[in-house]
């Protein structure tokens, strides 16, 4: 019986309109939502203030009373002031002894302390259990029911009891608890809303110097070059012209940037013939990032789409068709088709067309709804299999383009390649070695590797 209700309360919310009291020390913009949403939860809120004067922001179905007064109502206690105020809770010590008191501060800076505040509390008041939770839900999000980006707690603590106490109030205010284990987590979990994404640092790092590189060098190629040697002024490329020859370039190296780790992974396992040693940081940060680069990819991917169903719009595309038409009517002569640049043409838009469809389906399926819903073998045959294979559109979407300058003296301006066939180096790397690693004989032992199988076991931890 006791299984079955936990785990409905696991599920939805309990709404039974009568639970336990819960005391609030702090009346600011939290403690205010937070008790406001407990009251709608159906639990009994009493604030614990400076001043017991009633105020119009206090939630009208709570009471205000005096800390001490407050604290001898509750089991739990929520502590929503900032750690510079924890002074005013030392004389209360004898009457929190054997409370349950939550931890939801923050800091301003990553380990502002030497440590947590939720450690520091329990110092402070070492009769009391101290739990570390909803620090990383916005009092914005609770007021305006808005939880879907903010759902999860995080909560830490070294008594269990305790722990679960607060677990059960998470639930029922409609939220989904995360245990992190004890209250040695409280740094981390402090630290998590002050991280600024994380994970898309370094990508986003790299896609920015990488835009900025490539951007330059078409624009000294394409504009300064022909300004130079040619006195033509194509300043106007700047614009349009120049960005939708660095999006393709950007989507394509990004997304062989996201299989090139695993083709490092591989090789490395193969060397050491065993799996039980760790990579290098390098390549344990980089391995961690691939759906963020995949993404990045995908816009860039897609800002070529654009760009180019918009390009027919362009004055420079006009005029040049226009000049084109009067040019064959003034000579009287029509050129004939070019068979072989229509089949060129042609393969090219179904190699990007398909390309492109591939990447959006890689993209949702990254998307945690999504994944959620597939199984690891569905979910690696999507991401791994039909990834190389877009990969594989890609580059040939970009050497049927720019495949014919590759033996053309004139596509080497100052001596320097074209932006496409400086595009193709990364990716035609990687689909190389990758169609090495899958011959039968090194497939075979990589796999034996991978199932566990060592060739010298002492590296083995």
């Amino acid at each position: 019986m006791n299984k079955n209700s936990s785990n409905t309360m696991a599920l939805a919310p309990n709404t039974s309109s009568k639970r336990e009291t819960v005391c609030i020390f702090g009346t600011g913009d939290f403690g205010r939502a937070l008790g406001h949403k407990m009251i709608q939860s159906g639990y009994h809120v009493v604030y614990g203030s400076r001043s017991t004067q009633i105020s119009n922001l206090i939630p009208k179905d709570a009471e205000v009373l005096s800390h001490a007064e407050a604290a001898q109502k509750a089991t739990i206690i929520i502590i929503a002031i900032q750690r510079q105020h924890y002074n005013i809770l030392t004389p209360l010590a004898e009457i929190l002894h054997g409370k349950v008191l939550v931890d939801i501060s923050n800091n301003l800076k990553l380990n502002q302390y030497p440590e947590s505040n939720a450690e520091y509390l329990a110092q402070l008041l070492p009769g009391t259990k101290v739990v570390k939770a909803f620090n990383t839900v916005s009092a914005w999000a609770l007021q305006s029911g808005t939880l879907d980006a903010s759902r999860q707690v995080f909560v830490c603590g070294d008594d269990v009891e305790a722990k679960q106490m607060v677990m059960n109030i998470v639930r029922a205010l409609g939220l989904t608890p995360l245990d992190k284990g004890s209250l040695l987590a409280a740094q981390e979990i402090e630290n998590y809303p002050l991280q600024l994404f994380p994970m898309w640092k370094f990508p986003m790092v790299l896609s920015l110097g990488l835009t900025v590189f490539f951007f330059f060098y078409c624009l000294a190629l394409d504009v300064i070059y022909a300004y130079i040697y040619e006195n033509n002024n194509f300043s106007f490329f700047i614009v349009y012209t120049i960005p939708n020859h660095v999006c393709p370039v950007m989507a394509l190296i990004l997304l062989a940037l996201v299989y090139l780790p695993g083709i490092f992974a591989a090789i490395i396992q193969l060397y050491r013939g065993t799996k039980y040693r760790r990579f290098p940081d390098w390549l344990d940060k980089w391995m961690l990032c691939r759906k963020q680069l995949g993404l990045i990819a995908l816009a860039f991917a897609s800002l070529h789409a654009v760009f180019t169903l918009g390009s027919p719009t362009r004055t420079f595309i006009r005029w040049r068709t226009g000049t084109g038409i009067v040019s064959q009517a003034l000579n009287n002569r029509t050129e004939p088709l070019n068979i072989t640049n229509a089949w060129l043409s042609d393969s090219y838009l179904a190699l990007g067309i398909l390309g492109f469809f591939l990447f959006v389906l890689l993209g949702i399926t990254s998307l945690p709804s999504v994944s959620n819903n597939v199984n690891w073998r569905e979910f690696r045959f999507v991401q791994s299999k039909l990834g190389y294979l877009t990969l594989i559109f890609c580059t040939a979407h970009t050497l049927v383009y720019g495949g014919k300058w590759f033996l053309n003296p004139a596509a080497y301006k100052w001596y320097l390649p074209d932006i496409y066939m400086l595009s193709l180096v990364v990716p035609c790397a990687v689909l190389v070695v990758k169609f090495v690693l899958i011959f039968p004989c090194i497939d075979k032992h990589l796999t034996k590797i991978r199932q566990g199988w060592e060739r010298n076991p002492k590296y083995s931890e």
